[in-house]
């Protein structure tokens, strides 16, 4: 089975070196679980580095959206206070 798996070039070393040992010693159910939770934890790092990253970009775009609200609704009664004082 390992030998498939680094022919095909799709699978990290890692992965096909964890199935050659679980073959070898006749574990292969518990080194696939443990590959399963290397990536697990891998996915979770990713998935809290990427909320990390868009906390911060939305605060941004909420405050533009709410700018952009409060200038266009201020901007008229600005002209017509011009107007009536002037």
């Amino acid at each position: 089975m390992t030998k498939p798996l680094e022919d095909s070039h799709v699978f990290p070393l890692m992965l096909c070196s964890m199935v050659e040992v679980g073959e070898e010693t006749g574990a292969l159910s518990d080194m696939l679980n443990r590959v399963a939770d290397v990536y697990e934890e891998e996915v979770d790092r990713a998935v809290e580095g990427l909320t990390s990253l868009i906390e911060p970009i939305m605060i941004v775009f909420l405050a533009v959206v709410v700018g952009t609200i409060v200038i266009a609704l201020f901007a008229p009664l600005v002209k017509m206070i011009d107007k009536l004082g002037g």
